[in-house]
């Protein structure tokens, strides 16, 4: 089904739309939520609540692509879970892909850093569309989709060293573009 056959269905109050959904983009989320928890029932639970959040946000919403806009609440909602869940201690599955990037974004420790947030985002676009798309796939699948090393190396058929290796490359790549663009301090 397309996704705006989906969305009608959505505008319809239909609840085919979440079965329809949840067949279609199922693995999708649960791979997303997974990644981040580290957790079937935890990442489960984040799908269910996105599904909800979906239910309840597309009439009047109308999100193009859907995909995307799901899979943004399902990882937003998983980060929120992982933030629960870790309280008190370190998920290193989670924690490990967030510290490679720390040399590249500095977290938001202020109001003021806030502000710089979507200049942030937006730098970032800028930088993955200048990317060879093998290395732009890999910096998603790894800091998007919290995917593994070997995860990734499976994917592009290539080894763990080489996947660290060439994100090494792009993260420094990504600091001196963002240096640049006044963008990192």
């Amino acid at each position: 089904m397309e996704d705006q056959e989906l969305m009608e269905l959505f505008y319809k109050r239909s609840e085919l739309a979440i079965r329809q959904m949840q067949d279609q983009y199922g693995g999708y989320f649960i791979r997303i939520a997974r990644n981040i928890l580290q957790d079937h029932r935890d990442a489960e639970e984040c799908v269910n609540d996105a599904l909800l959040a979906v239910w309840n946000t597309v009439p009047p919403n109308r999100p193009k692509p859907l995909l995307t806009y799901a899979c943004h609440i399902v990882r937003n909602l998983a980060i929120k879970k992982y933030h629960f869940n870790s309280a008190k201690k370190r998920n290193s599955h989670y924690d490990l892909a967030l510290d490679e990037l720390e040399e590249c974004i500095r977290a938001k420790d202020s109001v003021e850093d806030e502000c710089t947030v979507k200049e942030t985002a937006e730098a970032i676009n800028r930088f993955l569309e200048g990317l060879e798309r093998q290395s732009r796939m890999m910096f998603v699948r790894r800091y998007w989709f919290a995917d593994s090393l070997t995860d990734i190396a499976e994917q592009f058929h290539i080894s763990e060293r080489n996947v660290s290796l060439r994100l090494v490359r792009v993260r420094k790549k990504l600091k001196k573009y963002l240096e640049k663009e006044g963008v990192w301090i």
